[in-house]
């Protein structure tokens, strides 16, 4: 803890508000809220704390406070703070999936659409729905028991809606607002429970139909019937009740917070959402900060908001219009419980695919310690060259800690030295820039170095990190088969190559860092060569000066912009349209070149092979 730390601790006020966590650069780390900001602020400084705190309080250089009148003005602000600056140890809502909702407009003429957002805007809003599938199957039952119009703008003329009986065509025909006020109210009957009383109406009509042998219309009736109930149907959890609510659950385990969220409407289950997330605080403030953030400028509230017990939510109430329960007992104890145990079943099983794939990796490190004899290689850095006939030559290194890529570490080289496609030499070339800087800032060396080749260029390596720079860590090559497959393990100076089984981890691990760096120096190879190649070709092009090319640069900025160029596109550069159709046949020219020579590329660009 340094000195301001120190001091600006000794002024915190005994008032509530928010404080603001901040790193080395000024960076806001963290945003919390306190009934007293003195004491939750230098608790961050006292005590002890789990793992996860003291990661975030060894980073945090200073801290900042605003000060407010109730706690649930520092939760909107906590909020508000949180959502402008998305700090990296807060429990983040990094779910914005809205659920879609039917919404009947409130217009001389109402009309029926699916919308993903509840405004105050005086319409009626029904939902959520689970999916955008079941909003539309739900609109078109609507639509067709129900004659709203369906345009957005009035036509001049009948449409085919009306036609079928499903609009009363208010572009033609006056309807009074009696009519749309009435179709109104049974929509929302239908919507919140009442579609059974539709049924019983459409089923006396459909016998009345047959008893009259209208059969074609009895079976549509009897379509009809069949298609609500299908939409409508019951979920497997409902409450007699009919009122909407939102049950919270959560887990924590290993520094992950697992939040499950049911949502209950019209006393039916239709929807659950869970989030898994790592946090940095009390499990429980987090929870609740997760919470507060879910209902954060939202306007489609429920009726009751059901949390675990012993969550602090006095500041959630205060600032909802909904009532904020923690059942103790009863019916809404068990859908709270229900929701909890489905949040620890989902971490449960995030915790066992993270274990499983550590095993998994870390298993196959430590065969690769095996196979090569040495200690299990936790930390892995492999090169690969790319270019093409020599030019635009670049090397790229890939790292790889406990088997995965950490690609903060990724490195690209230009080779600076090597003129034309000397592979060997741009290989020394790059572990020597690469491994005397390490050594010169005296930073830790890999475990083991990977090189893109066979026996040439691992001897190439070895040249520089043994003979040049006196190093001995640990050097194998990878060779590839005339199918461009790894095929070949070799290890330091052995003549023969390493016997690896093809189909174990440590092989799949080996096969894997090689296509990565393969990638990595493809990519930059070709960036290179897209920068550089459009200056070149056009340095070819007769009547075309260094202004000139300035210009079209400034023009164009590509190749591909140039090809589709018309000869009046250059008109405003001082270029003829003679020059500029010679330009745009040179570019096109190039592309196609290059086309036939990234097909090339794929197969021979790599280290051994270019």
């Amino acid at each position: 803890m340094n000195q301001v730390i120190r001091d600006k601790l000794d002024l915190l006020p005994q008032r509530p508000g928010v404080y603001l966590m901040k790193g080395e650069g000024g960076e806001i780390l963290y945003v919390g809220k306190a009934k007293v900001l003195r004491n939750r602020v230098r608790s961050y400084f006292t005590g002890t704390h789990d793992t996860k705190t003291q990661v975030l309080v060894s980073q945090i250089r200073d801290f900042e406070y605003i000060v407010t009148d109730t706690v649930a003005e520092a939760l909107l602000l906590e909020c508000n703070l949180i959502k402008q600056h998305q700090p990296p140890y807060n429990i983040m809502l990094r779910d914005d999936k809205s659920y879609p909702y039917i919404k009947l407009t409130k217009e001389r003429h109402p009309r029926l659409q699916i919308v993903r957002q509840v405004k105050r805007d005086g319409a009626k809003y029904f939902g959520p729905y689970p999916n955008a599938t079941s909003a539309q199957a739900t609109k078109r039952l609507l639509d067709r028991l129900y004659p709203l119009r369906k345009c957005k703008t009035l036509k001049k003329q009948v449409c085919l809606y009306y036609h079928i009986h499903q609009c009363l065509a208010p572009c033609v025909y006056d309807v009074d607002e009696a009519t749309y006020e009435a179709m109104a109210k049974e929509i929302s009957h239908f919507l919140n429970g009442g579609h059974q009383d539709v049924v019983r109406e459409l089923e006396q009509k459909m016998q009345a139909a047959a008893e009259s042998l209208e059969f074609e219309r009895a079976a549509e009736l009897r379509d009809l019937i069949r298609h609500i109930e299908q939409v409508m149907q019951e979920q497997k959890v409902t409450w007699t009740d009919g009122i909407d609510r939102d049950v919270f659950g959560f887990a924590e385990d290993r520094g992950l917070l697992s939040v499950q969220v049911f949502f209950v409407r019209n006393g039916k289950l239709i929807e659950r959402q869970v989030q898994i997330a790592p946090h940095f605080d009390d499990p429980l403030t987090d929870f609740m900060s997760f919470v507060e953030q879910f209902y954060h400028e939202r306007v489609d509230l429920p009726k009751e908001i059901l949390l675990p017990e012993g969550v602090p939510s006095e500041a959630l109430a205060m600032v909802v219009d909904a009532k904020v329960l923690q059942p103790k007992r009863g019916p809404k104890r068990d859908l709270v419980d229900l929701a909890c145990e489905n949040a620890r079943q989902a971490l449960a099983e995030k915790i066992q695919l993270i274990d499983r794939n550590l095993d998994r990796t870390l298993g196959a490190v430590m065969e690769l310690g095996q196979v090569l004899a040495i200690q299990p290689p936790r930390r892995i850095e492999a090169f690969d060259n790319s270019n093409f006939q020599g030019v635009d030559a670049v090397s790229a290194m890939v790292v790889f800690i406990d088997g995965k890529p950490a690609k903060s570490e990724y490195r690209k080289y230009k080779i600076r030295s090597t003129q034309g496609p000397d592979d060997y030499e741009a290989i020394r070339e790059v572990v020597r820039r690469r491994y005397s800087r390490l050594v010169r800032e005296q930073k830790p060396l890999p475990d083991l170095v990977v090189i893109d080749g066979g026996k040439g260029q691992l001897r190439a390596a070895l040249s520089v990190l043994e003979g040049e720079l006196g190093l001995e860590i640990p050097v194998c090559g990878l060779a590839k088969d005339e199918r461009h497959r790894t095929s070949q393990l070799f290890f330091m100076d052995e003549e023969e190559p390493v016997r690896i089984e093809r189909h174990s981890p440590a092989f799949y691990l080996l096969e894997r860092i090689q296509d990565e760096v393969h990638r990595f120096a493809v990519e930059f190879h070709r960036l290179r060569r897209s920068k550089t190649g459009f200056q070149s070709i056009l340095d070819e092009i007769p009547g075309v000066g260094p202004e000139r090319k300035k210009a079209i640069l400034r023009r164009f900025g590509s190749l591909k912009a140039v090809a589709a160029a018309q000869p009046e596109d250059f008109r405003g550069l001082g270029i003829g349209d003679k020059l500029a159709r010679e330009i745009v046949a040179r570019v096109r020219e190039e592309l196609a070149a290059r086309k036939q020579a990234d097909g090339e590329m794929e197969i021979s660009s790599e280290a051994p092979f270019s």
